[in-house]
């Protein structure tokens, strides 16, 4: 397949079989397309030794950036591991602004250290899916730069409330 991906090309998201993101990203590079699977290392633990691990920043998810030529979406579809185009309200795929590929590009080009946080505001009932507090479920808040899970007893009219990494809670 010829080179067709011009910078107005616009990127796209591509959903997934379950980990399959490193496989997908490779085959699009091998078809020539341009890929982007944003990704963080984390140590994994076993009984014998310490391990660093490449886990995907959104797993199920690779961008690709679709050229603008008759079939390229079936070329795309046509890959290995992939389930289908993200779309929002149609069938039609929708583009990534590209202003946000941008700044994913240079978050992960920069080399520091990146936390993933739930899209999760203030207010929201959460559930803690990690450690001790595993399975409770509270109200979202934050105190400065911590996020705080809390406990409301609405008889008493009082609150408890502990600091919580945003990765050990999801929407209740």
């Amino acid at each position: 397949m010829q080179e067709a991906t011009t910078s107005i090309s616009p990127w796209y998201v591509v959903y997934v079989k379950s980990r399959h993101e490193f496989v997908v990203h490779d085959e699009l590079l091998r078809k020539g397309m341009e890929a982007l699977l944003p990704s963080y290392r984390k140590t994994s633990q076993w009984k014998d030794r310490r391990k660093l691990i490449e886990h995907p920043l959104f797993p199920g998810y690779v961008f690709v950036k679709v050229p603008a030529y008759p079939g390229a979406f079936l070329y795309v579809l046509k890959t290995r591991g992939i389930v289908t185009f993200v779309s929002l309200e149609s069938s039609t795929p929708t583009p990534v602004d590209p202003e946000e590929i941008a700044s994913l590009r240079l978050l992960m080009e920069s080399g520091r250290h990146v936390e993933i946080y739930p899209h999760l505001k203030e207010g929201t009932r959460v559930r803690v899916k990690n450690g001790p507090l595993q399975n409770a479920e509270g109200i979202l808040s934050r105190k400065e730069n911590d996020y705080l899970f809390s406990v409301n007893v609405e008889l008493l009219g009082r609150s408890v409330a502990v600091k919580i990494s945003a990765e050990d809670i999801d929407a209740a």
